[in-house]
């Protein structure tokens, strides 16, 4: 995939990422005032721990926005981002700072975010995971993240299939689903290789309801791309379309919930029929309560749900950004 594709930027996608290893164990509005300007490099650069991520991150991002860089030794595409990360943290001049945390030493935080490809960069505001990248993006695309991040201007531009790209995400979310898969098709005709594209047309069957030839767009995919977080979030939503069939009545389900507030199961079961509707909102809310009230429910279930919501949602969607923010705070308070 070329180093401009256009969804490289979007939160909860890798593009050159490892996936991580089980331990072996946007602009951001109200971000606070920005560090003074010249901030010594090493104040906006450091390392953290589980014991210190909440005064270096949660703390800290109130005073500027603060990137967690999630990696670990043996990641390669980590050692291509790092350095990128730190020039351009430091070209910033103190708006933004950066905080490294090594997942093999420090799991936990990276675990309860959902981390599952590394390198995984968090955006914080105020406490809060705004915003953020996955896998090993190029200098120009660092920058302007960082300049979306603290509303500056920026962001590579002149690629015109990056712009295709772009357009058809765009016409899509819109509801325009023809004009976007007929976009998306343009792009492949010109590199049937690229994967947003793929990823796209695949999303265009699904909304008009033919999920056996979104699976036909996915079975189309080169090999050595077929694992790509792009790919996976759209078979990530066929197995989610499947999981809804027979759930049983939405409102029978609900006048459960309100003979018991704790019968999580109907509550789940209303989150999985809420999201196939296309409520995320409420999707993600049945899901949050679940995980205030009962974190052990089903091992776990509902927070894992979530986390696969977000990946099929995309991380610049609001849904995803709100609920992002809402388990942060349950799981972090």
């Amino acid at each position: 995939m070329s180093d401009n594709n256009p969804y490289a930027s979007s939160f909860g996608l890798s593009y050159g990422g490892q996936t991580a290893r089980p331990a072996s164990g946007g602009a951001a509005a109200g971000a606070g005032q920005a560090a003074p300007a010249g901030a010594a490099a090493g104040d906006l650069v450091k390392d953290t721990t589980t014991a210190k991520f909440s005064a270096d991150v949660l703390q800290e991002s109130r005073r500027q926005p603060v990137l967690v860089d999630f990696w670990a030794p043996w990641c390669g595409p980590c050692k291509q981002l790092t350095p990128i990360l730190e020039k351009a943290v430091k070209a910033a001049n103190g708006a933004v700072k950066l905080v490294k945390m090594n997942i093999d030493e420090h799991p936990s935080i990276a675990g309860q975010l959902g981390v599952q490809s590394i390198p995984a960069v968090f955006a914080f505001v105020n406490g809060q995971p705004v915003d953020g990248f996955m896998g090993a993006l190029p200098e120009s695309e660092v920058k302007a993240f960082i300049a979306r991040l603290t509303g500056g201007k920026g962001g590579a531009a002149g690629d015109p299939l990056a712009e295709a790209l772009d357009e058809a995400k765009r016409l899509l979310a819109e509801g325009d689903t023809a004009s976007a898969a007929q976009l998306f098709g343009a792009v492949l005709q010109h590199d049937p290789t690229t994967v947003g594209a793929i990823a796209g047309l695949a999303e265009c069957y699904l909304v008009m309801g033919d999920a056996a030839h979104a699976q036909a767009m996915l079975d189309q995919a080169p090999a050595d791309k077929a694992n790509d977080p792009a790919l996976a979030a759209i078979r990530t939503r066929l197995k989610l379309s499947e999981e809804i069939a027979g759930l049983g009545d939405p409102v029978a389900l609900q006048a459960r919930i309100e003979g018991d507030a704790n019968d999580h199961q109907a509550r789940f079961d209303l989150a999985l029929i809420a999201n196939a509707m296309g409520d995320r909102a409420t999707a993600a809310g049945h899901l949050l309560e679940i995980i205030r009230r009962d974190r052990s429910f089903a091992e776990d279930g509902a927070r894992k749900k979530l986390l696969e919501f977000f990946e099929v949602w995309g991380g610049a969607d609001p849904a995803t950004k709100d609920a992002r923010r809402r388990l942060s705070s349950l799981l972090f308070s």
